[in-house]
């Protein structure tokens, strides 16, 4: 994932401190009511990555099984993989198949919606492809999470209307999470207020994407009860670091869950994705921790590629 991607050398002047809470947040959050039981999920974007053969793949594992394997470590995916097409059905009940036959516990897809509804029509005239793309993911079953409506960097405010007809005609049910990428939306006020009070309207969530480079996207607007975090770690050699800005968000979402937070959907990428199961299983450790959550470890292959068990950063 390159997108906030800054130099090596530009890392040491980033800010990573968690901006305040914003005023979405207030308001959903005002009434809430903090519950005993509060949802986790940890993954990562993709499930088809080589590197990880023998870190917690076994040995000589085919692609095709991948998902077979991943599925043994985490209870959810941020599913990229639909973005490039509309995913067939017949597909999508085969990997629904594969997760019932492996998972041994919980497990949710959530799918972003195809390129071709969101960058290619714009949101504009995109009914078919749209119902197309539902009737696929519903053949997730009992796995199917929210689905992540990404909006391109050119998609600004200028396209709110256009933001706000496409989700009106979304089905009330589903479960979306919408992620906005044009500096505008987070540095105009105006702006910034109508994307937020219009997620509100409709029930829908706002992505905050912790990237090194684009820090405007932290933006911490709650527009319901859950949250659902992309977080861009930055490599092995920035390790440190990393799992300092994951103590950091632990304590945010404490906060948040002493006020009502229900759920927490929170998605691991690197730039080089290798390591990305160390970070993602430090993220584990410390949910389990320090919020209540019982989320399985990872279960890594040779004990000194699981360097989370070396300390506790928090």
């Amino acid at each position: 994932m390159d997108f906030g991607k800054v130099t090596d050398s530009a890392l040491k002047d980033v800010d990573f401190k968690l901006p305040a809470d914003g005023a979405a947040t207030a308001k959903t959050l005002a009434h809430a009511k903090p519950l005993k039981h509060h949802d986790f999920f940890v993954g990562c974007a993709k499930w088809g990555r080589k590197e990880w053969v023998g870190m917690i793949y076994p040995e000589k594992t085919k692609e095709a099984n991948f998902l077979d394997e991943y599925v043994k470590h985490f209870n959810s995916i941020e599913l990229n993989a639909v973005f490039y097409s509309i995913p067939n059905a017949d597909l999508i009940r085969k990997w629904r198949q594969k997760t019932e036959e492996n998972a041994g516990h919980k497990f949710v897809f959530c799918p972003k919606f195809s390129r071709t509804i969101t960058h290619i029509k714009r949101l504009k005239d995109a009914e078919v492809p749209t119902d197309l793309y539902l009737s696929s993911i519903h053949e997730f079953g009992e796995y199917l999470g929210p689905c992540f409506l990404q909006l391109g960097d050119n998609f600004g405010p200028k396209n709110a209307d256009i933001l706000d007809n496409y989700l009106k005609h979304l089905p009330e049910d589903l479960e979306v999470f919408v992620e906005v990428r044009h500096e505008e939306w987070f540095s105009d006020p105006e702006a910034r207020s109508i994307l937020f009070e219009m997620l509100a309207k409709y029930k829908k969530g706002a992505v905050i994407t912790d990237a090194s480079g684009r820090r405007d996207c932290v933006h911490m607007e709650l527009t319901i009860p859950e949250i659902f975090i992309r977080f861009v770690g930055n490599g092995a050699a920035h390790q440190d670091s990393d799992f300092a800005r994951v103590d950091e968000w632990v304590e945010r979402i404490k906060a948040w869950q002493d006020k009502g937070l229900k759920k927490t959907y929170f998605f691991l990428h690197q730039h080089d994705e290798k390591d990305t199961p160390i970070l993602a299983n430090y993220t584990i450790q410390q949910f389990n921790k320090h919020l209540g959550a019982n989320i399985p470890e990872i279960k890594f292959l040779s004990a000194d590629k699981d360097i989370t068990k070396q300390g506790d950063l928090f």
